[in-house]
């Protein structure tokens, strides 16, 4: 009798790891922008996945810098980020394989309404920048090398004077928390269209520079290089980045709005056939 408990228990305790380790072998890490994790499109978009591929996402949201810093580390199977030049670099230097173009958006700088550099409306954001130096005037940067960071930086360096004045301040946090900030402090800021349509209703700061061609923000899917790494999810990390660039992916891109507005563009080649 103890021996058929002993072999029942056995056999169970088998089953059990084997359920674990089916549900670990879904699991798809995924590490992306805090701007497009704030902007709240993965939670309408990820359960349509799960739902659909029997998977689970773990999202990571850190800044571009970091995400990717992760990817080459073999830390998760795929990422997804917004700054071009880092992309390419990691692609070229064999960390990360087949990159898709997923989808777009632009950068605004928003400000209190008093406007105290009166960059309102202008269409040169390098003037603008100029102008927020030039007064000195409170802004408040990521400073956490990120995709928004990275362009926000490269700005600064078209400017004669960069970011060189004293009200000027490094924060190191994420692109929400960067809004907060700046509203409470009523100071200027760099940020994403999605998160600022996504949070624009909590606070007072304005929208009030736009339109740059300098000011484009494209997103890239791309998967982890296996052959670096052992224990990938290579084909959850194929699935997802499949099912971003997919008709119904880039439906559901193109459909996601807050307040009527519309807070990303899907990019992907129209050619490709959802799986």
């Amino acid at each position: 009798m103890k021996k058929w408990i002993s072999g029942a228990l056995t056999v169970a305790l088998m089953t059990v790891s084997a359920a674990v380790f089916s549900a670990e072998e879904k699991i798809i890490r995924l590490a992306t922008t805090t701007s497009t994790y704030n902007s709240g499109l993965l939670d309408k978009l990820l359960p349509e996945f799960e739902k659909t591929h029997n998977a689970k996402v773990q999202v990571i949201a850190v800044g571009t810098g970091k995400a990717l810093r992760m990817g080459q580390a073999g830390d998760v199977d795929v990422v997804m980020t917004h700054a071009p030049k880092s992309e390419k670099a990691f692609v070229d230097g064999g960390f990360g394989v087949h990159p898709k173009s997923v989808m777009y958006n632009d950068f605004v700088i928003v400000g209190p309404a008093e406007d105290p550099a009166q960059i309102q409306g202008a269409a040169d954001v390098t003037k603008a920048l100029q102008a927020i130096a030039a007064t000195d005037s409170q802004f408040i940067s990521r400073g956490d090398d990120s995709g928004t960071h990275k362009k926000e930086l490269s700005l600064w360096a078209t400017t004669s004077a960069g970011k060189q004045f004293s009200n000027y301040k490094e924060v190191g946090q994420g692109m929400g928390k960067v809004l907060q900030m700046a509203d409470e402090l009523k100071g200027y800021t760099m940020t994403d269209r999605g998160t600022w349509l996504a949070y624009e209703s909590r606070l007072q700061l304005k929208l009030l520079v736009e339109g740059d061609k300098r000011l484009f923000n494209p997103y890239q899917i791309i998967q982890v290089n296996p052959e670096l790494h052992k224990g990938l999810n290579v084909e959850g990390a194929k699935e997802l980045s499949d099912w971003f660039v997919s008709s119904k992916g880039q439906q559901m891109i193109n459909d996601f709005r807050i307040n009527e507005k519309a807070l990303f563009h899907g990019s992907a080649n129209p050619q490709v056939v959802e799986k």
